[in-house]
C-alpha cells in the first residue's frame, strides 16, 4: 500500500478514490474502521470512509487515529485526511480536531489544507473558498442544515477549530509552481505554523501542490489535491502502468437513486428527472416516522422497478428543512432522514435492485451501514468525483454510486446508468 486515507464520510471517500484511480492507483474504499485482522486488500491506496464529519469530536478524533493504526499497520507509505470541497465543519470543527490529531500521532508538525477542486467549481483564492464565482457563505452552504457555512475565509475558520496557528500559500506563489510551493510550506513550517491554507484555482495547481507535498506525512484537503500523488508514486518507482484500474464488473436489475440531499445541485438534479422517470417526494414534516416513510416509498416502487431507475426524494428546500428541524430538532430530523432512506434502500435490495445511486454525504453513510457494505472496488466517474463502485458486504453484491450532495450535472440520475463500467 502506497497511500492510506480518512475520509469523514462515504461520498467524500469515493470521491478520493476517483481521483486515485484517475491518477492510475488501484483503490479500494472500506467502509468504517477496520478490524485489527481485517485482511489488507491489494491496492496501491485505501481509503477508510468513516462517518465522522458531524459525529462529536472525540468520537471523530477516536475513529480516525484507529483508521490511522491500522492504515500505518498495513504499511502506508503516506497520509491522506479527506474532508468535503465545502469545508464542511461547525466552528468548532471536525476538521481542526481531527487533522491535529493525526499531525501529534504521525509527528509532522505541519499539514497543508486545500479543498479546492476546480473541475467542480471550488477554488481558493486569497485563502477564500468560491463555489463557481460565489463566495463560500453566499452559495447556499450557509443554509447547510449540519454544518451552515458562514465564512469564506479558511485561514479564519481552520484557526477558530485548531489548537496550532494557520498560514497561507497565496496565488502568487502557488502560480509560480512546484519548488515555489515547497518552499512556502517550509517557511511556514518554520515559523512554526501547523497548517498552510494552499490557493488553486486550476487543476494544474492541484498537480503542482501535490508533487511539492511528495514528502509530507500528511495532505489534507479535497480530493482534488489528490490528483498529482499517483504520479508522485510512479517518478519514485514506486507504481507501475496498471492496465485498467477502474475495470468493474457488471451487474444487471432493477435500478434506484435515492436522494437525501438538500443541496441546490441535488435539488437541480431532481427536478430535472421529474421529466424522464417516476419520481416519489418523501415528505418527513408530513410524516415524521421512518418506517412509516420506508413503508409508503416501497409499496410505491415496487411495480415501477425495472431497467429505468425510480428516484425516490427526501430532499427539500431550506424552508421546510427549518420547519423540520423546529419540529423534531436538528440532529432528529436529520437522523430521521438517514433512518428512512437507509429502509428503503434495504427494502429495495430485497426486492431485487442491484444497481443505486445514493445523494448526500450523511444519507450514503446511512445507506451502506444499513446494507452492511463493507468495501468498495472503485471504477470509472460518472461526473466528476463521483465513480460507479462494486460493493462487497454480507448481503448480494451491488453497484453503488454515492455522490455527494453538490456534485454532478442537472442529468446526473438518468447518466448514471448509462455509464456503468463493464
Amino acid at each position: 500500500m502506497l497511500l492510506g486515507a480518512i475520509a469523514d464520510d462515504f461520498t467524500g471517500a469515493t470521491d478520493l478514490c476517483s481521483m486515485l484511480v484517475r491518477g492510475g492507483l488501484r483503490t479500494v474504499q472500506l467502509i468504517g474502521t477496520p478490524a485489527a485482522d481485517q485482511t489488507v486488500p491489494e491496492a496501491d491506496a485505501v481509503v477508510v470512509a468513516l462517518k465522522s464529519r458531524t459525529a462529536p469530536a472525540r468520537q471523530a478524533i477516536d475513529a480516525s487515529l484507529a483508521a490511522l493504526t491500522w492504515l500505518q499497520a498495513a504499511g502506508a507509505r503516506q497520509f491522506f485526511f479527506k474532508y468535503c470541497s465545502t469545508f464542511d465543519s461547525t466552528e468548532r470543527g471536525n476538521i481542526g480536531p481531527v487533522a491535529d490529531a493525526l499531525v501529534a500521532a504521525l509527528g509532522c508538525g505541519f499539514a497543508l489544507a486545500c479543498p479546492a477542486f476546480p473541475t467542480n467549481a471550488r477554488t481558493v483564492y486569497q485563502g477564500h473558498l468560491f463555489v463557481g464565482g460565489t463566495l463560500l457563505n453566499e452559495s447556499g452552504m450557509e443554509n447547510h442544515p449540519l454544518t451552515p457555512m458562514t465564512d469564506a475565509n479558511l485561514v479564519r475558520v481552520l484557526s477558530r477549530q485548531t489548537e496550532g496557528t494557520v498560514g497561507l500559500v497565496p496565488f502568487m506563489t502557488v502560480d509560480q509552481g512546484v519548488a515555489a510551493i515547497r518552499d512556502a510550506m517550509t517557511r511556514l513550517k518554520e515559523q512554526g505554523r501547523r497548517y498552510a491554507i494552499i490557493d488553486a484555482i486550476t487543476d494544474a495547481h492541484l498537480v503542482s501542490i501535490g508533487e511539492a507535498a511528495a514528502a509530507h506525512a500528511l495532505i489534507t484537503g479535497g480530493s482534488g489535491v489528490a490528483l498529482g500523488l499517483g504520479a508522485n508514486f510512479r517518478r519514485a518507482g514506486l507504481l507501475a502502468a496498471a492496465t485498467d484500474p477502474a475495470a468493474l464488473p457488471m451487474l444487471e436489475g432493477p435500478c434506484a437513486v435515492l436522494a437525501g440531499s438538500c443541496s441546490r445541485a441535488t435539488l437541480a438534479q431532481i427536478g430535472f428527472a421529474r421529466e424522464h422517470v417516476p419520481v416519489l417526494d418523501v415528505d418527513a414534516l408530513a410524516t415524521p416516522d421512518a418506517a412509516a416513510l420506508s413503508s409508503a416509498a416501497l409499496d410505491w416502487a415496487s411495480g415501477r422497478l425495472g431497467d429505468k431507475p425510480v428516484v425516490i426524494a427526501a430532499s427539500t428546500g431550506p424552508d421546510k428543512v427549518a420547519a423540520l428541524q423546529s419540529r423534531l430538532g436538528r440532529e432528529q430530523a436529520g437522523a430521521l432522514v438517514e433512518d428512512a432512506v437507509a429502509r428503503i434502500a434495504e427494502g429495495l435490495v430485497a426486492r431485487g435492485v442491484r444497481r443505486i445511486v445514493v445523494a448526500g454525504g450523511e444519507t450514503s453513510g446511512a445507506v451502506v451501514g444499513r446494507l452492511r457494505v463493507r468495501s468498495l472496488r472503485i471504477g470509472g466517474e460518472i461526473d466528476p468525483g463521483v465513480p460507479w463502485t462494486y460493493a462487497e458486504g454480507s448481503g448480494p453484491d451491488l453497484m453503488l454510486a454515492l455522490k455527494s450532495g453538490n456534485f454532478g450535472a442537472t442529468d446526473f440520475f438518468l447518466k448514471a446508468f448509462r455509464t456503468a463500467r463493464t
